[in-house]
């Protein structure tokens, strides 16, 4: 399964959403791409789609290779560290928007054990 995450890094630390289908789950933003649909263009459509605001900056940052949390199939995902144009609000199948570690949630296996190591890594977040 492929999808394409957006690293959020403010002062309150990594953006992370819920979506309905696992509301007790956090993930990063973003989405699987339509057919054809460039990784860039298919994480600005679906920040604006699920947060309600356009990305400014996005860069690519990472791959990950995981188990996808609800799918339980084998997930590849483009992180890209991203930007955002406003302050991010819950919409379409996001139920909840969180800065970890500012809140305490339970993540999604990739973000847990790829994402937040290799933020912590490249020093964008806080060992």
């Amino acid at each position: 399964m492929r999808v394409i995450g957006a690293a959020v890094v403010g002062p309150r630390g990594l953006l992370l959403v819920a979506k309905r289908a696992a509301p007790d789950i956090y993930y990063l933003p973003g989405g699987k791409p339509e057919a054809g649909e460039a990784p860039l263009d298919c994480l600005r459509r679906e920040v604006l789609e699920e947060l309600g605001v356009e990305i400014d900056a996005a860069e690519p940052f990472t791959e990950v290779h995981a188990p996808a949390a609800l799918e339980g199939v084998e997930m590849w995902m483009s992180v890209f560290l991203t930007r955002l144009g406003g302050d991010p609000v819950p919409a379409a199948e996001i139920t909840a928007v969180r800065w970890w570690p500012e809140a305490s949630v339970r993540l999604a296996p990739a973000v847990r054990d790829h994402v937040i190591p290799r933020l912590r890594d490249a020093g964008h977040i806080p060992r």
